[in-house]
């Protein structure tokens, strides 16, 4: 794996975790397009590290299915899954200093936005 890999993977990541803490999404919703799009992975393998990601708070029974069928990238996970924390950290505090209004607009244009790339692009 390259350096410029892990180093779109932690940011991704930390990106991810602050949307976490900041408006309550991150994991599918944030980080499958994020490998989808950015580092080219395929759905299935996105959602296959995502949920890798996840294995220790949810999720270690769908990973097996994934892993099984060779569509994990467990480096990935890993890394993703540190860098989620630090990212959520911040998010959190981010957010404990917003108002709710301007949060729920945030997560609004995001769901909007992410749902609009999905639907249109190849």
């Amino acid at each position: 794996m390259s350096m410029s890999t892990i180093l779109i993977l932690i940011l991704i990541g930390v990106i991810a975790g602050g949307f976490s803490g900041f408006v309550g999404l991150g994991g599918g919703v944030i980080i499958v397009p994020a490998l989808v799009f950015i580092l080219g992975m395929s759905q299935h393998m996105a959602q296959g590290t995502t949920l890798a990601m996840m294995i220790p708070p949810i999720g270690i029974l769908a990973v097996i299915n994934y892993y099984k069928k060779g569509l994990v990238d467990m480096n990935s996970g890993v890394i993703l899954a540190l860098s989620f924390v630090i990212g959520g950290y911040f998010g959190s505090r981010l957010a404990l200093s917003v108002s709710p209004e301007i949060i729920k607009k945030v997560f609004g244009v995001i769901i909007i936005a992410l749902a609009l790339k999905m639907m249109f692009s190849k």
